[in-house]
């Protein structure tokens, strides 16, 4: 009796020993699940960030690049016979054809210019000098339309044309009817030759830019020119030269007219007013 009694406790040891030895095992396995469990979620949060970011850049290597309206205006058209012969007779009276500007792209920018000198021996001379410049502008998708970049030459030119040394009596008037926007500047520059009078008309039609110099003086003596008549004069063949371009062109692919109806600003500039005023001397 003895010796089974002392068998039966050994048993209730051997399996309070087994049962403890389970608990330990699966107090160990526990943690290491949920390291896996947690290391698989961190994975699959990765790959989802992963592919929504090649989702995104997908996207926008798909988008359309930037794009910017057609300009309307794509030639110039003969410098040289933008105004008519009669117009020509009016202004520059003794002058012979006239002298295209160099250019290395004809249909970008051009030009031609015409100088008149009406010798009235003793009795003086009359000098006109006449000059028209055509610069075409295309849409670019970094810079903008055409018409836009037109528009700021356009500013930038009477702006230059205001800055002239030396002018007197310097007056800035918009032009109706001619092209999209228009405005003249005028003034006088005193040299040991005479007073020369000075019209820069500067006119933008859709993306081109059209400027007019027209001057003139009376020389040996001779009567200076009326200034009111010059200008009327110089706005008369600045319309004529505009409607050469829009006709070169025929109708604007924007729908013709007005493009960007940008306004016409109250400043003034061009580059050949300058060079008119060396010419002159």
């Amino acid at each position: 009796m003895q010796l089974r009694a002392q068998r039966d406790q050994r048993e209730k040891r051997e399996r309070r020993a087994a049962g403890r030895t389970r608990l330990l095992v699966c107090a160990a396995v526990v943690p290491a699940v949920l390291v896996a469990a947690g290391c698989s979620s961190d994975s699959g949060s990765d790959d989802a960030k992963d592919k929504a970011a090649k989702e995104s850049a997908a996207s926008e290597s798909a988008s359309p690049s930037p794009t910017v309206q057609a300009a309307a205006y794509g030639k110039l058209p003969e410098p040289c016979s933008v105004l008519a012969k009669k117009s020509l007779k009016d202004l520059v009276p003794k002058a012979d054809s006239g002298k295209e500007g160099g250019s290395n792209d004809t249909a970008t920018r051009a030009g031609c210019s015409w100088d008149s000198l009406d010798d009235n021996g003793v009795d003086g001379s009359q000098f006109r000098w006449l000059s028209v410049s055509m610069l075409r502008f295309e849409s670019d998708a970094t810079r903008g339309a055409g018409d836009k970049l037109a528009h700021d030459n356009f500013q930038k030119q009477l702006q230059d044309a205001q800055a002239t040394k030396d002018a007197k009596s310097l007056k800035t008037e918009q032009v109706e009817g001619t092209g999209d926007e228009a405005s003249v500047v005028r003034y006088e520059l005193k040299k040991k030759e005479g007073t020369f009078k000075q019209q820069t008309v500067v006119a933008r039609v859709e993306n081109v830019v059209v400027t007019l110099d027209y001057n003139g003086a009376g020389l040996a003596g001779e009567k200076a020119p009326d200034a009111d008549d010059m200008v009327k004069d110089a706005q008369k063949a600045a319309k004529e030269a505009v409607a050469a371009v829009t006709k070169a062109n025929g109708p604007a692919e924007g729908g013709g007219g007005a493009s960007s109806g940008s306004p016409a600003p109250s400043g003034a500039g061009s580059e050949s007013a300058s060079a008119s005023a060396s010419k002159s001397s």
